[in-house]
């Protein structure tokens, strides 16, 4: 628990059934340590440059350098505790970045950097406990706990020797500023304008959070990769760890299950049981084939479209869905323009009882040269022959190629984030494209192309986006006319789109068919499905038919009958009168109301009128007598 120094190198131990089997490397080899520039510039009596080795986690400043103050904590020294104060060891505005020291021991190297960067720190410094060669502080085996902070470390670390380290704490505890700088500039060799490098990588994705890490970063940093590999910036190598069988066990149910070749390349069950699911084999045959498609591609020309592959079978073909399979990967192989048979020649005979060119290639390979050590840890990045050591995340991988570059020559991938991709430019992208329409689930991001199903004038398309998509919903029919079948006779247009609905093409009235590609007019009088009364005649046209009734016989459609045209001369007559009879009632009625009314009006106003001459209203002023004022005169 107390220490994480990585697999042991020439070997992988599983466990299988009952017993134990070694998948073996061929030739034993070497671990290689990568390291940086620790460069101490206070105190004076400690001045000077030291080696530090790498993290195999958190993201280190490649190509660049850090300074900052070394800290060391008054308690939680093993830093396996979380702080209390998430802000300890931030620094303050305009002060230099600290620099966590720890001690080695007690709980993963992984937990003592989350911790720390948790609590405010911008690097971390681990002291090893005993006199040793440096080691690399890698990852702990698979754990769904760990696995959650892992991937959000975002901090340097590295592991410094225990003199060293002691003479740094002493330091500190005495109250002296310590100050160092940090340097990723010689990390990675730079020694032209061409970066090389290779990913060791895995088809399985059934295998936890590793697996999940890998497919994330490949589907993030192929479009950089794609990039690099157009311009002729870089020279990218995909490969695949393999094992062999030993050969006491080569007939075992075990060997058989996870090796193909007569247990020359092995690869472990996916799931962990042999009862079900997919097996070993499964994967090292699908290894197998990315390498093919690797090499075709690659006398194509055209390298970068092995991206383009495992990205796409990781979507389309995954184990949970039971589609990784030949099947499903030919699929992506067609869609990319690539050659299957060309392929398939280069996957050769998987049960012959003979070596394989390539995955044996493959295996030695693996064994360490030069400055790289032993590839026995999955994924594994190497740079200029040189292993990459932090978290598999685009932009930490980026400035690591872009520090292989010589000086002045680096491209502009590595000085600016915005990239295009423009790969729907070529074969469309393998994606689905309805070239009638010129439409295309193709899109250009920084991330590389996306088969997505589109929208276009409001209308939504709905499938894979890789070889299938289809309009729904409302104004579906105006693309493409819905991809139903259409045609146009005489200046009528039929249709077998339909706007609401299911979105199912359906021939119109008349026709009959898939409705897709075919409508076919149906001949309603020779199947006899209209214009049968024993009176009528009936004659087929496009898409529908006519009718018509012996001697002087009226055809209606509705109720597919013949009747008298005097009968339906007399209804229409009666039809008529009835029409006039009420709109006279209406009218009738009307004039008396407007009679009553105006009546009323005149005997109020004669009644008004007789009255005011004999009692005054009292609205009226007293009517002068102007008889009275004569006789008075």
């Amino acid at each position: 628990m107390g220490r994480s120094d990585g697999l042991v190198p020439g070997f992988l131990l599983a466990v299988w059934g009952l017993g134990l089997v070694f998948l073996a490397l061929p030739v034993a080899g070497r671990f290689v340590v990568e390291k940086n520039s620790l460069m101490v510039t206070s105190p004076s009596e400690l001045r000077g440059k030291h080696d530090s080795a790498i993290g195999n986690f958190g993201i280190p400043q490649y190509g660049g350098s850090m300074a900052g103050t070394v800290v060391y904590p008054k308690t939680n020294k093993y830093v396996c505790e979380e702080f209390s104060d998430s802000d300890l060891f931030k620094p303050k505005p305009g002060a230099l970045p600290n620099f966590l020291l720890v001690d080695r021991g007690e709980c993963l190297f992984a937990k003592k950097v989350w911790n720390a960067q948790n609590a405010g720190a911008s690097a971390v410094l681990v002291i090893d406990d005993k006199d040793e060669p440096l080691i690399t502080m890698d990852l702990p085996r698979e754990d769904d706990k760990a696995a959650k902070y892992i991937q959000n470390i975002t901090i340097p670390s590295a592991l410094i020797d225990k003199k060293f380290g002691e003479k740094l704490k002493k330091a500190v505890l005495s109250g002296e500023m310590v100050n160092v700088n940090l340097d990723w500039r010689e990390a990675v060799p730079h020694p032209d304008d061409r970066v090389e490098y290779e990913l060791w990588t895995n088809s399985n994705d059934e295998c936890g959070p590793k697996c999940n890490m890998l497919m994330d970063f490949l589907k993030e940093f192929k479009g950089a990769a794609q990039l690099l590999e157009k311009g002729g910036y870089s020279q990218f190598t995909p490969h695949y760890i393999t094992w062999y069988c030993p050969q006491a066990f080569i007939v075992s149910k075990q060997c058989k299950s996870q090796c193909i070749n007569h247990g020359r390349y092995c690869a472990p069950d996916p799931e962990q049981d042999f009862s079900t699911g997919y097996e070993g084999k499964d994967v090292v045959v699908e290894n197998l084939r990315q390498l093919c498609v690797f090499k075709v591609a690659s006398e194509n020309k055209r390298p970068w479209v092995w991206w383009d592959y495992v990205t796409d079978f990781h979507i389309r073909c995954p184990m949970k869905e039971k589609k990784y399979n030949k099947e499903c990967a030919d699929t992506v192989i067609k869609s990319l323009g690539l050659d299957v048979k060309k392929i398939e020649k280069c996957m050769g005979d998987t049960n012959a009882d003979s070596d394989h060119a390539i995955l044996k290639m493959e295996q030695d390979a693996q064994v360490g040269k030069g400055s790289r050590g032993d590839v026995t840890i999955l994924p594994t990045l190497i740079v200029n022959n040189r292993q990459y050591r932090g978290k598999l995340e685009k932009k930490a991988v980026l400035k690591a190629i872009c520090a292989g570059f010589e000086e002045t020559t680096e491209p502009a991938a590595c000085l600016s984030d915005d990239i295009e991709t423009n790969e729907c430019l070529d074969n469309n992208g393998g994606c689905w494209q309805d070239k009638a329409s010129n439409i295309t689930a193709c899109k250009d991001t920084f991330r590389g192309r996306v088969c997505e199903c589109p929208v276009v004038d409001g209308v939504h398309f709905k499938g894979d986006g890789y070889s299938h998509c289809e309009a729904i919903g409302p104004g579906r029919c105006r693309i493409n006319n819905g991809g139903c079948w259409q045609v146009t006779r005489g200046g009528t247009t039929f249709s077998a789109c339909q706007d609401t609905g299911d979105n199912k093409c359906v021939c119109p009235s008349g026709f009959k068919g898939d409705g897709i590609k075919t409508c076919e007019d149906i001949d309603e009088c020779k199947e006899k499905t209209a214009c049968q009364c024993p009176e009528c005649s009936c004659k087929d046209t496009w898409g529908s038919y006519e009718c018509t009734c012996s001697r002087d016989l009226l055809y209606i459609r509705e109720h597919d009958i013949c009747i008298s045209k005097s009968a339906s001369e007399a209804k229409a007559t009666w039809t008529a009168v009835w029409v006039i009879l009420v709109v006279l009632i209406f009218a009738a009625f009307g004039a008396y109301i407007v009679y009553k009314y105006r009546l009323r009006s005149y005997m109020d106003s004669e009644i008004r009128a007789i009255m005011a001459q004999y009692m005054p209203l009292d609205s009226q002023g007293e009517v002068p007598n102007h008889a009275h004022e004569e006789n008075h005169a």
